[in-house]
C-alpha cells in the first residue's frame, strides 16, 4: 500500500493499474543505456548529419570536424546500441540512422529545446 497524499488522491484502481503498465526493471535498465548514448555532443552531432543523409566515416569526419578515428569510435558506439546502420558499396561504408525511430526522437528533442524560453 502506497502512502496518501493529502493534496490528490487517485484511486486504488489506478494505483493498481499504474503500476501494473510499469515496465519491468530489466527494460527500465535498457531504456537508461539508450538515453546515455543521448549524452554526447559528438554523437548528437553525428546523428544530426545523419539525420540528414546517408555519409561515409570521410564524410562525416569533415562535417563535424573530427579525426575519422573519433568519428569510427563514436559510430561504433551508435551501431552497437542500434542507433546507425552500416551499407556497404564497394569498399566503402555509408551510415544511416537504423530506423524512423531515431529520426522521430531526434526530431522531437530538437523540437523541445527549440521551444525553451
Amino acid at each position: 500500500m502506497i502512502d496518501k497524499c493529502l493534496c490528490k488522491l487517485i484511486s486504488e484502481e489506478e494505483i493498481d493499474k499504474i503500476l501494473g503498465q510499469l515496465p519491468t526493471d530489466d527494460t527500465i535498465a535498457k531504456l537508461a543505456e539508450f538515453f546515455k548514448v543521448f549524452g554526447d555532443p559528438s554523437r548528437l552531432k553525428l546523428l544530426y548529419f545523419l539525420s540528414r543523409s546517408e555519409l561515409c566515416v570521410a564524410d562525416l569526419a569533415s562535417l563535424a570536424k573530427m579525426g575519422q578515428s573519433a568519428v569510427s569510435h563514436q559510430l561504433k558506439t551508435l551501431r552497437l546500441s542500434r542507433f546507425v546502420k552500416t551499407r556497404k558499396e564497394g569498399t566503402v561504408v555509408y551510415y544511416s540512422l537504423e530506423d524512423m525511430h531515431i529520426q522521430s526522437l531526434f526530431d522531437v528533442a530538437l523540437e523541445h529545446i527549440g521551444e525553451e524560453v
